[in-house]
């Protein structure tokens, strides 16, 4: 039976920590998209709501009116800048994520990298091996048919 190396379980650790850290930076990158839509439309919503009094220009429009006109887009900026505050929030854990992510996927590729060096060293130890047994009956044989 193959004597399992310690580095195997290393390797298969490493390859678990990098996909669930792959999955936690999808999961930020949609959350960024998520803030990045909402801001987007708490924008245009703006946007169009200036619109709309620009539209009532050079119509009388009741003191109320403009006062509740004013005090809703002051609500809306409001709101744009607690969802920039909250895109900026999901833009560093994304970044985070993927820093993380990125030494995950260092550390597997290290340990495959010692995997491989110790397989070729094995190879190499096994073709000198090999080399000696046929060195060795290869000696034999020639003091054998001396012998005779």
């Amino acid at each position: 039976m193959a004597k399992h190396d310690p580095l195997d379980t290393v390797l298969k650790l490493a390859k678990e920590a990098e996909e669930q850290a792959g999955l936690q930076l999808k999961s930020a990158q949609l959350m960024l998209q998520k803030c990045q839509s909402q801001l987007e439309a708490l924008r245009n919503y703006r946007l169009d709501y200036m619109k709309q009094m620009e539209n009532h220009h050079g119509k009388n429009i009741s003191a109320s009116y403009y006062h509740q006109f004013h005090q809703f887009v002051r609500q809306i900026d409001e709101a744009i800048t607690k969802q920039i505050s909250s895109t900026q929030e999901a833009d560093s854990q994304r970044e985070h994520r993927q820093k993380y992510w990125q030494e995950m996927q260092q550390k597997r590729k290290a340990v495959e990298l010692l995997l491989s060096h110790k397989a070729d060293k094995a190879q190499q130890a096994e073709l000198r091996r090999e080399q000696k047994m046929t060195d060795e009956f290869a000696s034999q044989l020639f003091y054998r048919k001396r012998a005779r």
